[in-house]
């Protein structure tokens, strides 16, 4: 079998932890902050992990891991 390409996108995005999540950074955050409320942009700043049920198709573009 062949080597399975890496998603470069996906490698730049999310993070394998050591329990096997994806972990990746929640989106908007970067500008127009100033109409979003503090506890929303506090959300927005802690990481979040992908669902279990998109977990298989997701790795499917993470073939090796990204630690």
């Amino acid at each position: 079998m062949p080597k399975v390409k890496t998603k470069k996108a996906m490698l730049k995005r999310f993070k394998l932890t050591a329990t096997g999540k994806l972990k990746f950074k929640k989106c908007g955050l970067r500008h127009i902050l100033t109409k979003k409320s503090p506890g929303r942009k506090r959300k927005m700043g802690n990481p979040d992990y992908v669902d279990h049920a998109d977990l298989g198709r997701m790795m499917r573009g993470i073939p090796y891991g990204t630690n």
